[in-house]
C-alpha cells in the first residue's frame, strides 16, 4: 500500500480542512483519500469527493479500534 500526502499546507495541529492522504495499491493504482480533521476522518472511495465520503468521528473510530484490539 502506498499512502502520499496530497497537500503539506497545514499547520501542526489540524484545522477544520485537516489533511488529505492519497492512498494507492503497490501497483500505484489510486484507491481513494483519507481526510484526516480534527473532527472527524473521511474515506473517500475512488475519486469520491470529501462530501460524499464515509466520515467516522474520532471517538467512534478509537471506539472501534479498540474494540479490534482482541481479535
Amino acid at each position: 500500500m502506498k499512502v502520499s500526502v496530497k497537500n503539506f499546507a497545514v499547520t501542526m495541529e489540524l484545522k477544520n480542512k485537516g489533511i488529505e492522504f492519497d492512498v494507492c495499491d503497490n501497483s500505484g493504482n489510486h484507491l481513494g483519500d483519507l481526510v484526516v480533521t480534527k473532527a472527524k476522518l473521511i474515506w473517500c472511495k475512488g475519486k469520491t469527493t470529501s462530501v460524499k465520503g464515509i466520515e467516522i468521528k474520532w471517538d467512534d473510530f478509537k471506539s472501534y479500534m479498540e474494540s479490534r484490539q482482541h481479535i
